[in-house]
Formats: C-alpha cells, sequence, structure tokens
C-alpha cells in the first residue's frame, strides 16, 4: 500500500506539471499581450518594456515556466530592478491586473467554493444513493419508475435554469430564504447554511439525477452476485444484506464519479456562483479568462488539477474500505 501511493503520489505530480506546461504554452501562443493591455492606449515603449520586465514577460517560455514551477516550491522574485517583487512560498506569481499574489487570492475564494461544494455533495450523495438504492430493490416497479423518470427529467434540467427557478420561486414569490450572500462558517453557522441553502439545491439537483441512475445499476448487478444470493440464503436480514453487502460494493463506480465531481467543484462551480453572486473560485477564474489574467488562470487550473486528482487517489485509497473484494486483487 505503501508503494502504492507513493507510485500515485509521483503520477500526481507528473500530472501538474504537465496541466501547468500545457496552460503556459497555450497562453504563449495566443496573440494577445498582456503587457500592453495593462500599459493601456496611449503607451510609450519604454513604459511597455518596463512593464513586461515587470511581468517576466521578456524571459524565454522555457525560463518563465521553469520560474514558475520551482517558485511554487521554494518561492521566487518576480520581475528585476525596481520592479522585483517577492514571491513567497507558495509562489503562483502575481495578477496583471490587481498586482495581488495570486495565492492569496486562491486561498481568500477557497473558503467558499469548499463550503459550496462539500453541502452540495452531501446532499447530492444522499439523494442520489437513496433513490437508486431504491429503485433497484424495487427493480421493474411503479416506484422504479418514477424514481428514474425524475432522475432522468431533473438530469436534463440545465443548472442555470435550475437555479433561476429555485431564486424565482423560494426568494422572490415566498420569500423563504433570503437571496444568498455568503457568510462565514465561523461568524454564524446558521446564516451560512441558509444562505448557501439554495445553490447546494441547484447542484444537487443535477448531481443526484446522475448518481441515481449509476447507483441503481450498480446495486441491480451487485445484488445479483453468487455472495449476495449465499448471505440471503444464510438467513441475514435483509437490511444487513443490502447494506452490509450490497451497497458497501455497489459503490465503487460511485465513488470514482464523486472524487471527479467534488474535486471538480472544490475548484469553483462557475455558473452556480456566478448566478448567486457568491465569490468563490469559479468565479475568479471567469473574471480571469475575461481579462486575460494568465497567473491567475494558471494557479485556478493548477488548483483544480490538484483537486481531482488528490480526490481521485483518495477514492482509490478508500476502495478496499468500501469494498473487501479489491484487497484480494
Amino acid at each position: 500500500m505503501i508503494l502504492y501511493t507513493l507510485r500515485r503520489l509521483a503520477a500526481v505530480i507528473g500530472v501538474l506539471t504537465a496541466v501547468s506546461a500545457v496552460t503556459f504554452t497555450i497562453f504563449y501562443v495566443l496573440p494577445s499581450d498582456p503587457a500592453a493591455a495593462a500599459c493601456g492606449k496611449a503607451c510609450s515603449a519604454e513604459r511597455l518594456a518596463a512593464i513586461r520586465t515587470h511581468m517576466g514577460l521578456d524571459q524565454p517560455l522555457w525560463r518563465q515556466f521553469w520560474d514558475f514551477v520551482s517558485g511554487i516550491f521554494t518561492g521566487r522574485t518576480v520581475g528585476s530592478g525596481q520592479y522585483a517583487l517577492e514571491c513567497r512560498f507558495p509562489c503562483l506569481g502575481y495578477s496583471y491586473e490587481n498586482s495581488e499574489a495570486v495565492w492569496d487570492l486562491l486561498t481568500d475564494r477557497l473558503p467558499v467554493s469548499a463550503s459550496l461544494a462539500v453541502g452540495a455533495a452531501a446532499l447530492w450523495l444522499a439523494l442520489g444513493l437513496g433513490a437508486g438504492t431504491i429503485a433497484a430493490l424495487r427493480k421493474d416497479t411503479l416506484t422504479d419508475r418514477v424514481l428514474m423518470v425524475g432522475a432522468v427529467g431533473a438530469a436534463s434540467l440545465p443548472v442555470y435554469f435550475t437555479s433561476m427557478m429555485l431564486i424565482y420561486g423560494v426568494v422572490r414569490v415566498t420569500g423563504l430564504l433570503p437571496y444568498p450572500q455568503y457568510v462565514p462558517f465561523g461568524d454564524d453557522p446558521a446564516r451560512w447554511a441558509s444562505n448557501l441553502l439554495l445553490p447546494w439545491l441547484a447542484l444537487a439537483v443535477l448531481y443526484a439525477a446522475m448518481y441515481a441512475r449509476q447507483s441503481r445499476s450498480s446495486m441491480i448487478e451487485t445484488m445479483a452476485e453468487p455472495y449476495i444470493r449465499t448471505a440471503r440464503a444464510k438467513g441475514l436480514p435483509r437490511r444487513t444484506v443490502v447494506v452490509k453487502h450490497g451497497l458497501r460494493a455497489g459503490m465503487t463506480p460511485v465513488l470514482t464519479l464523486f472524487g471527479m465531481d467534488l474535486g471538480g467543484l472544490l475548484a469553483g462551480a462557475v455558473i452556480t456562483e456566478s448566478i448567486f453572486g457568491l465569490p468563490g473560485v469559479g468565479r475568479l477564474f471567469y473574471g480571469a479568462l475575461s481579462t486575460g489574467d494568465q497567473p491567475v488562470i494558471l494557479g485556478v487550473t493548477l488548483l483544480a488539477a490538484a483537486f481531482i486528482v488528490v480526490a481521485n487517489l483518495a477514492v482509490d485509497l478508500l476502495y478496499a474500505v468500501v469494498d473487501p473484494r479489491v484487497r484480494l486483487r
């Protein structure tokens, strides 16, 4: 297990390096010039050269990439001369738009995205697994058909449509909840939850529908396994057979999806955060794309890749806990 974990960690480093290299290359071949955009229309050649030096754009691409990667682990100096800035570990550079450290921008927005992702994930996992398990145990009955038709309908609804309908129905028409405004959990847990309930529901409707279908097919396949029939023949209670033997083994493919979905949401749900006005990483990324702020784009991309690969590593290690059969492979 230790060697397996070390190999996976090495793969994580390789993936993150490849992601950062590809992102760097893409922005290098684009025709836009961040220095010219920062300098403005009435910009002299001397001023433009100074800004390019400040941004580090006067260096060759390989040097810029090496400085970026090494700075993550050791920190680095951005620019030179009177324009030099010390970027402490872990250095992801400085934003072209406001000259703030990218790492500070990410850590400031990350609690919002983490609150949105964790709450929505807990909700959709409970709803999806519950609906899928019930549908599998009542296969080909009216309950199964109703649940699966509902899942197909919910999965076909775009998240922006669900978000707007929730805002209109719950906030504007009934006034049951206030319009979402992020409140830190430490300040007021009750307001934190009430302000995030609508975004949680908007994401949970879509993801729970997909998880319900996946968990239903997995449970149907698992409940037909010989060891399930053996457990029933031994006279074990139905609840024990379903929960301890069936559900644990049937969760393996669901865990794979969960790791990727949760990792992606931790890096920011762009549409949901934009509609509900949540100042998370997704909105930061969208703003950086609009202005061509390469350091922020690269930082968010690297953060997203890190969350996804780490989440998948954690899922792989959990397989042996959830499904004991994996230990024999």
